[in-house]
């Protein structure tokens, strides 16, 4: 049973404290985030733009996938539908930890959200199953993620705009290598074979019979919509099995 954390806090030294423990794994999204800017540029997108999305977007999987359908004409509704549906996992996630966050005044609460992504979530959901009454690590873990994704991108549009071919040097491949890097470290359970089969093989059909780049969308919302049937709870019951 779920219940509020009695007494839970933020302040400064908690964030400074998430801050150090996110540093090391937070240095890695710096090549993601260089791989992002040098293929914003490959697409049409200017440096600052680029570095624009990076810092008010914040969300690196949205961002390669808004990248799929940029052109001179740009598929609102479907960029919209895609950026939802990968994002959509944000609900569940808030969710989970509202009951942590509800002590909170409401402007630290909502504000916390802003820099919540897949990494500070796990660490700071993991503080408080250990009991951990400061949520420092949520916002202090996320500003490191952001800082250093924004670097990582900022990077890119430096370096970036002299290579012309980043196939040459692997960077078109970097996102893809990272969401096996996902996969394969993730939880050892069926309940997340099941969401990553049901996007792969939806967006593979949607290549093949679709509309040019409607398997982002088709990907999305098939896996979206497969997590949905895993039960929450699956994992932590056979662990504790």
């Amino acid at each position: 049973m779920t219940t509020s954390t009695p007494g839970a806090r933020l302040d400064l030294a908690g964030v400074l404290a998430g801050i150090r423990r996110m540093a090391p794994l937070s240095l890695f999204v710096v090549i993601f985030g260089l791989a992002f800017g040098v293929a914003a540029l490959s697409r049409g997108l200017s440096g600052l733009e680029a570095v624009l999305m990076s810092a008010l977007v914040f969300a690196g999987a949205s961002q390669f996938a808004a990248l799929e359908l940029w052109g001179p004409e740009i598929p609102l509704l479907p960029l919209v539908a895609t950026t939802f549906a990968i994002n959509a996992r944000h609900l569940l996630m808030g969710a989970a930890i509202q009951p942590w966050l509800a002590h909170l005044p409401p402007a630290q609460r909502y504000a916390s959200l802003v820099v919540m992504s897949d990494s500070n979530w796990a660490m700071a959901a993991a503080d408080r199953q250990r009991g951990e009454t400061n949520v420092g690590m949520l916002v202090g873990g996320g500003i490191a993620l952001w800082l250093t994704w924004l670097a990582g991108t900022l990077l890119g549009v430096l370096f970036g705009s002299g290579i012309d071919e980043p196939e040459r040097f692997g960077l078109d491949v970097i996102m893809g290598c990272f969401l096996l890097a996902m996969l394969v470290g993730g939880r050892r359970d069926l309940s997340m074979l099941l969401p990553w089969s049901a996007a792969a093989l939806a967006a593979l059909a949607a290549m093949a019979w679709l509309p040019p780049h409607s398997h982002v969308i088709v990907g999305a919302l098939a896996g979206g919509l497969a997590g949905l049937l895993v039960s929450p709870g699956h994992g932590e019951r056979e662990a504790a099995a």
